[in-house]
């Protein structure tokens, strides 16, 4: 099918309302747009640089944890919830009560995405994967009760009510279908369509489809850099796009609409892979940026530590690139020593201008390790 005469699908009339039902994606899909071409070779090279970069750098899964951390935050933060990176390295018990339950929630979407990287080990991208991947994102918060880990058996809805909805899914019926051809579509090698191409495709299709009564949002989003790693197109996952859908909230959700109701497949393709390509320009600046606090802490901080306690500071420098933001408790917990001990070399790092206290209280302190962190809060 030529991408000009695609036909996104139609409403079917239900008793009291329409719902959308998409047209199948699996079949070929033939895009000669020049503009199209162009993003797509551009967002692939800078996919290549940013994964040959990702693995030159040492101790990469360190630095993943907080690209993980960030996606849980923004992916979160396109749902309504209000806790921001810093927040998600604290315990619930350093937060107020009423930002408790948002912490929970990117908590959740952290696990889940460790279980999806972890479970591509074992399994292909598959439903079965994003269906194993809702169960984890939905455990014990809001969405618990709405069938975690299985496509939904009812109708559901983007909006307040059913009857006032901005848009409405298709019917359950339809849903196993449709996923059973999405997921024939982005495994079919024989149809000749660019990877990129093809997740861009399947993330509008699953979002339409909406296959789960909850977490359609965040799932949708993670299954990009899944399908990205699944395909060895990043050897690790270091691309998570949420933090692009987030700044240009409005028009993300408006090209989503405007494919359903207009048709319009291009002019989605050409905001994804603009993105695709904008996002990993961004995680190389963050990673050459990294290795610019890396070397000039190992540089001007370590040696500043004698010998009986530099094999400490290397230890601890290591866990704050995957946890910038600690009390003594931790500290003295990863090093198995004294809280004096484990005070004494945090306050040797707030004096090298490695951490920063950021509670201004005398008990329960926590301290950030600021430069590092604010690379990801920034975007």
């Amino acid at each position: 099918m030529n991408i000009n005469d695609y036909i996104s699908g139609r409403y079917e009339k239900q008793r009291e309302y329409q719902s959308f039902l998409p047209e199948p994606i699996h079949h070929a899909w033939v895009i000669s747009d020049p503009e199209i071409q162009q993003l797509l070779s551009q967002a692939d090279r800078a996919l290549g640089e940013l994964n040959a970069f990702a693995q030159l750098i040492p101790d990469i899964e360190f630095f993943i944890q907080m690209y993980v951390t960030k996606e849980a935050t923004q992916s979160s933060k396109i749902e309504g919830t209000q806790t921001n990176i810093e927040d998600a390295f604290k315990d619930k018990e350093d937060l107020a009560p009423e930002k408790r339950n948002d912490w929970a929630e990117v908590q959740n979407y952290i696990q889940a995405i460790h279980y999806a990287i972890d479970g591509l080990k074992t399994l292909p991208f598959s439903n079965r994967l994003l269906r194993d991947t809702h169960a984890v994102l939905m455990q014990g918060v809001r969405g618990e009760n709405k069938q975690p880990g299985e496509f939904r058996t009812s109708q559901n809805w983007i909006g307040v009510s059913l009857k006032n909805a901005v848009f409405v899914p298709p019917h359950h019926h339809h849903v196993e279908a449709l996923m059973s051809d999405m997921e024939k579509f982005l495994h079919n090698e024989s149809i000749y369509v660019p990877p990129l191409i093809k997740i861009a495709i399947a993330h509008y299709q699953f979002e339409t489809i909406h296959p789960f009564l909850d977490g359609n949002g965040r799932l949708g989003r993670l299954m990009i850099s899944l399908y990205l790693t699944s395909q060895k197109l990043l050897e690790r996952p270091a691309l998570y796009l949420s933090d692009y859908f987030e700044r240009y909230k409005t028009a993300y959700v408006d090209h989503l609409m405007a494919v359903r109701e207009g048709n319009h497949m291009r002019e989605w393709l050409v905001f994804f892979l603009f993105g695709v390509e904008e996002t990993a320009r961004s995680s190389i600046n963050v990673f050459k940026r990294i290795l610019e606090i890396k070397e000039r802490v190992e540089r001007e901080v370590l040696p500043r530590f004698s010998h009986r306690r530099q094999e400490n500071a290397q230890k601890l420098v290591q866990f704050l690139y995957s946890r910038p933001v600690i009390d003594v408790k931790s500290v003295e917990t990863l090093l198995d020593t004294t809280p004096s001990t484990a005070g004494a070399l945090i306050q040797d790092m707030i004096k090298h201008d490695v951490l920063r206290e950021i509670t201004g209280q005398r008990r329960n302190r926590l301290f950030l390790f600021e430069d590092y962190l604010s690379l990801f809060a920034r975007g």
